[in-house]
């Protein structure tokens, strides 16, 4: 069974900076992609970042240049640093998987979320 648990999410000030982070009930390595997504009520799922196992990664259109994802393999995570933070960012955070096992059926993963709020 696969799990992924998001942490450090908060209260954060315009302008300010929250460093997220996706631990995964198995290695990291074995998916075949990982990221983030957000949701708010207005905008609904929206694509945060993912990185795939070449390294290849895409940033959603509202957050290029301001936030930067990343493995650590040390500590299994997959991390999001997120800077010069804008009320806008404020949505529910989810962590993202994406396995592709050969002869069987893609199988996608999401962990419970967790919560960031930028205001002053």
């Amino acid at each position: 069974q696969v799990q992924l648990v998001e942490s450090g999410g908060g209260l954060v000030q315009p302008g300010g900076s929250l460093r997220l982070s996706c631990a995964a009930s198995i290695s990291i390595f074995r998916f075949s992609l990982m990221g983030w997504y957000r949701q708010t009520p207005g905008k609904g799922r929206e694509l945060v970042a993912t990185m795939d196992l070449d390294s290849t990664i895409k940033y959603g259109n509202s957050v290029k240049g301001r936030f930067i994802i990343s493995r650590d393999s040390a500590k299994n995570t997959i991390d999001l640093q997120m800077n010069s933070l804008n009320p806008e960012d404020t949505a529910h955070y989810y962590c993202y998987a994406v396995q592709r096992p050969k002869g069987w059926d893609i199988e996608r993963y999401w962990g419970p979320g967790t919560q960031v709020t930028v205001s002053s």
